[in-house]
């Protein structure tokens, strides 16, 4: 099987702007690495916050580790970034004493909503018990989540001046600011609890249905158990995979191109999972549910696809048929009978 991507240039993801592929789509990546760095040290250096026991200030950043770029794909802005940050912070009580701590943020990321984010706050070994470790663990996070959240604003605002950004009807025009803080139409599955809309690009997009058949050589058990086993899809991928094949569990595959969360599960009959590729527009998934119907020696799969954007429908049934179907029946065998 070919490697992802090869052969079918509309599933690379990585293109910078002189990329092209046969459906003439262009797209430029700008990289915000360097200007997120400083950003993220600006913001966090000198937060300081106090209360009766002291005050506390963020002294060092002393770890960032990660990547940030924007996409403008067919118009479109989409976001990417990843940071593991480390951070000192130094406290002084009302009588005097210094102490000195630490900061972690091991998950800023473009996947994880702000209220998501883990902040460890810790007083360092050798130093004794103080109540400003309170005030760090309580304001102080407050304080830190909403410069990293600031950090983010201005990633869409002060960063992207001058790359462009479509408007509801199409017609393309400069980002605003008061774009970037609008919340984008995403689809929504059902999963007994409700979060708020991430803050995106400002862009309801237009989203279109399909189905699409396939017959398996094999049971509706086995082949069930092919999307939900990581050394399965490890196999049918050739590459590296992280597969948590329980409701709620998170997936990654197809070296991070691909990833998403099973939201149902019914054992050799049904799979329901928000599925995205990682060039689609920040924050958007698509509902696909797999029904593995038992047709007496074989397997009839039926994808149902939902909320699919427009311009990416072509795209997700090649990539489906090709990475997922054909890649299964060459890998075990469920494509030609054995006689």
């Amino acid at each position: 099987m070919a490697k992802w991507g090869e052969g079918d240039p509309r599933w690379i993801v990585e293109e910078r702007a002189d990329a092209t592929n046969v459906n003439n789509w262009h797209w430029t990546e700008r990289d915000a690495t360097n200007w997120s760095s400083d950003k993220l040290k600006s913001l966090l250096l000198g937060l300081s916050v106090e209360n009766d026991e002291g005050a506390c200030e963020v002294t060092e950043v002393s770890k960032l580790e990660g990547e940030a770029s924007i996409n403008n794909r067919k118009g479109k802005l989409i976001f990417f970034y990843e940071w593991n940050l480390k951070a000192t912070w130094t406290g002084k009580s009302k009588t005097g004493v210094k102490y000195k701590g630490s900061i972690e943020v091991p998950n800023l990321s473009d996947e994880n909503d702000m209220e998501d984010l883990d902040i460890s706050i810790s007083l360092n070994k050798d130093e004794p018990d103080t109540p400003l470790v309170h005030l760090m663990k309580t304001k102080g996070a407050e304080k830190i989540r909403e410069a990293l959240g600031s950090y983010v604003g201005f990633l869409k605002t002060e960063f992207t001046q001058g790359m462009i950004l479509p408007t509801a009807n199409g017609v393309a025009k400069p980002q605003s600011a008061s774009q970037s803080k609008a919340k984008q139409d995403k689809t929504q599955v059902s999963s007994g609890s409700s979060t708020a809309a991430p803050i995106n690009t400002g862009v309801k997009i237009p989203t279109c249905k399909f189905t699409i058949r396939d017959t398996f050589l094999t049971s509706p058990a086995e082949l069930y158990r092919v999307f939900l086993n990581q050394e399965m899809v490890q196999a049918f991928t050739r590459s590296p995979a992280t597969v948590d094949g329980e409701r709620g569990g998170k997936f990654r595959l197809l070296e991070g191109n691909v990833f998403g969360e099973f939201t149902e599960l019914v054992p050799d009959e049904k799979i329901v999972m928000k599925w995205r590729f990682n060039n689609w527009p920040c924050e958007h998934y698509a509902t696909i549910t797999l029904m593995f119907l038992d047709r007496s020696n074989e397997t009839e799969l039926k994808v149902e696809y939902r909320g699919v954007p427009n311009s990416e429908e072509e795209q997700t049934k090649d990539g489906w048929k090709r990475y997922y179907f054909e890649a299964i029946k060459q890998t075990f065998g469920y494509g030609a009978r054995l006689f």
